[in-house]
């Protein structure tokens, strides 16, 4: 197949997109569903209090974007990673259509955090956000990402885009140094990057991820 995940399914919820001040583009992880990740956006709206935000959750082929680790080669992900990719960016375009880019965010759990942080760090621009809950930029160890050129050709930054990052000392699927590499990156890029990592925590989402992403919520849905 080479484009996997091109007529994928997109879960929507909450306030009506043609209605809505905000939009999440919710990216959920390796075997999980679209309707899982929309949750979590739900919980960290209601604990904060922010207006109801339109969900768009696009659903992988077979429940995974790529196949192998994000560590993994580039090509070993490929045609997957490139297809899930463009899929989000149709997803990030409908929304920005509707909303304006700098009231979408972007958020994204495990694999799908991996994507979404992938994804702001190939396209800048001025987003509402972008919560990356476990995840971190694609590429082997070692890799060395060109944020330079990727300036140059985009002819745009990340404008002070507001970035949380959040991981555990120990998740055993995210070594905690690629998560201060991606922040390094979205730095030079342009974005406002907050890092948290979490002792003892695991590869899961905790409450004070949530409360992060409510004030990414709050933030967007502001004139």
């Amino acid at each position: 197949m080479s484009d996997p995940h091109g007529e994928a399914d997109v879960v929507t919820a909450g306030a009506d997109l043609e209605d809505a001040s905000i939009a999440v583009v919710a990216v959920h992880g390796r075997g999980a569903t679209a309707r899982s990740v929309v949750q979590l956006v739900e919980q960290a709206a209601k604990r904060s209090g922010a207006d109801e935000p339109a969900v768009l959750a696009p659903q992988a082929t077979r429940n995974t974007w790529y196949p192998n680790s994000f560590l993994a080669p580039i090509d070993a992900n490929e045609p997957h990673l490139t297809s899930a990719l463009d899929l989000l960016g149709r997803v990030v375009d409908r929304a920005a259509d509707a909303v304006g880019r700098d009231h979408v965010i972007l958020l994204g759990f495990s694999q799908g955090a991996c994507l979404s942080s992938e994804f702001l760090a190939r396209n800048p621009a001025s987003y509402g956000g972008l919560a990356g809950l476990s995840g971190g930029r694609i590429g082997p160890e070692g890799i060395e990402w060109d944020e330079e050129a990727t300036l140059a050709e985009a002819n745009a930054d990340l404008d002070d885009t507001p970035i949380f990052l959040g991981c555990s000392d120990v998740d055993p699927h995210i070594p905690e140094d690629r998560v201060h590499a991606t922040a390094e990156s979205l730095n030079t890029l342009g974005g406002d990057v907050t890092v948290e990592i979490y002792l003892g925590m695991g590869h899961t989402v905790n409450d004070d991820e949530l409360d992060h992403v409510g004030r990414l919520l709050k933030g967007a849905g502001a004139d």
